[in-house]
């Protein structure tokens, strides 16, 4: 079965780094758009990240821009989500998922495989 498995959160000070993992199996991640998303209490589940499999095409929400950065390493079937300078603001249940059908980045609703998401805390 298809199986996504966060990893690398954690408690971090303002302005450090976390690098996130997610590891897929029964599923070869490079055909499908990989995205992260975060949800923090009392807020809506947004998306963070997104990387496309068609054009390696990668997609960053505005308040991540130049400090987040989305890759993927192939041969371990794994897509990462580096995260520098961190802020108070990102501190939120960090999930990865995949589109089963198609290789373009798209909205929430398209996702079909979620992972149960690893917590980052920013906080000194």
């Amino acid at each position: 079965q298809v199986q996504l498995v966060e990893s690398g959160g954690g408690l971090v000070q303002p302005g450090g780094s976390l690098r996130l993992s997610c590891a897929a199996s029964g599923i070869t991640l490079d055909y499908y758009a990989i995205g992260w998303f975060r949800q923090a209490p009392g807020k809506e589940r947004e998306g963070v990240s997104c990387s496309s499999s068609s054009d390696g095409s990668t997609y960053y929400t505005t308040s991540v821009k130049g400090r987040f950065t989305i890759s993927r390493d192939n041969a371990k079937n794994t897509v990462y989500l580096q995260m520098n300078s961190l802020k108070s603001e990102d501190t939120a249940v960090y999930y990865c998922a995949a589109d089963g059908y198609g290789s373009n980045c798209q909205s929430i609703p398209h996702y079909d495989y979620w992972g149960q998401g690893t917590q980052v805390t920013v906080s000194s």
